[in-house]
């Protein structure tokens, strides 16, 4: 019998690679099924190449053997038996974290060598107890909970552990210091968002020099956040009608892009278009009101910001708000960056495929035509930071 689906599991996830290093000694897989999410850590020994190898290898061997229904026993005796151990230090060559969640809020965390696992629940932020097992003679912690809605679930690499160690602090960032700082995160932000902010505390402890691979991974079991976004106009004008229509009644914000699809929108609503004409920005054109409508903006222009912006914001250690800082106020491209990086789990994209006479003109740059390339685009970027995207066209 399958799980009743309740809630969604928003997953983020970043690395800041070993000083000098060009591959990351630690892995991340995701697994997204009907009932719920698989997410692996896996650190490698060492550092560079072998050990991003390992990590790798550990990883896919995890998910690979859980999504085809092996037990938690299995997963980790093959795991320990196919990597050897290093005889010098007596150490596996490959730790990792296992975290499955159903959308009912079930979770089974599987923890070897890993840090210890936190949970924010209610503004607290603890350790998640686990129970020590045997699996082929080494010690595994493992844990089955229900999660609230809500509640965030962060693991990681020792690397966050060892953050500052010898240069800012004594003895690195420790598991208390890391939740306090991560309870005082506000409690809107997105998991990507949160990883984010851990990530760039840690670079700044390890004085942008990092002394070893580090990797956050953040789970969030919350309601579905949907968001709709029309940018038009459709081919046949009596599909107006039903677009402005699908958009109205679709549930959570609702972000009009364009100014002929504004006024498409204004005149199936019976509303007005108004200009923000006090806030210009040379670079952004101005946003626009529309009553029951979350944001208006221009079309073309700004998506081609949005997809620049986006584009290497998934490795990038920035938030949203620190890259745009003090340009936030009625900044458009900001506006819905914040909406669907932070304020969304689900994007809608109403699409229409008639070009706007304007953008023929033969002094207007042909890449500003391409709407629907840039729409795909952005559909792959949010796909890759975790957004269940889909496109309608008209």
């Amino acid at each position: 019998m399958k799980k009743i689906k309740k809630y969604f599991v928003d997953i983020g996830y970043l690395s800041l690679n070993k000083y000098s290093e060009e591959l990351c000694g630690d892995n991340v897989e995701i697994e997204r099924f009907d009932e719920g999410i698989i997410a692996v850590l896996s650190d490698g020994l060492g550092s560079g190449v072998k050990a991003n190898i390992l990590a790798t290898l550990t990883s896919k061997i995890a998910i690979t053997m859980i999504k085809n229904g092996l037990s938690i026993e299995d997963v980790v005796d093959t795991i320990i038996n196919t990597l050897p151990t290093c005889k010098v230090r007596n150490l596996a060559y490959s730790t990792f974290t296992i975290i499955y969640i159903l959308h009912n809020g079930e979770c089974y965390i599987a923890r070897f060598d890993n840090p210890p696992v936190l949970l924010k629940r209610e503004g607290n932020v603890i350790p998640i107890q686990e129970e020590e097992v045997i699996i082929s003679d080494r010690k595994v912690k493992e844990i089955k909970i229900n999660l609230q809605k809500e509640d965030i679930v962060i693991s990681m690499s020792d690397g966050v552990l060892n953050a500052g160690i010898g240069v800012i602090l004594n003895l690195g960032w420790d598991i208390d210091n890391i939740g306090k700082y991560i309870k005082k995160l506000p409690a809107n932000l997105s998991s990507l968002s949160i990883a984010k902010k851990i990530i760039l505390t840690c670079n700044y402890l390890y004085q942008e020099t990092p002394g070893d691979d580090t990797t956050v991974v953040v789970l969030k079991l919350t309601n579905a956040k949907h968001v709709t976004l029309f940018t038009g106009p459709p081919l046949n004008e009596d599909d107006d009608t039903v677009v402005v229509g699908k958009l109205i009644r679709s549930k959570g914000k609702k972000i009009v892009c364009g100014g002929t699809a504004a006024k498409i929108v204004a005149r199936e609503l019976g509303q007005d278009v108004k200009i923000d004409m006090e806030n210009i920005n040379e670079d952004i054109p101005p946003i626009g009101y529309i009553k029951n409508i979350d944001l208006v903006t221009e079309g073309v222009l700004t998506l081609k910001k949005v997809l620049e912006v986006l584009d290497g914001y998934k490795n990038s250690r920035y938030h949203i708000d620190d890259i745009f800082k003090s340009n936030q106020y009625k900044n458009g491209v900001y506006m819905i960056l914040k909406i669907l990086l932070d304020e969304s789990t689900h994007i809608n994209f109403l699409v229409g495929r008639s070009i706007n006479p304007a953008h023929k003109d033969i002094d207007f740059p042909k890449d500003l035509s391409s709407k629907l390339e840039i729409v795909k685009k952005i559909k792959e970027i949010l796909e890759e930071l975790g957004k269940i995207v889909n496109i309608e066209y008209y």
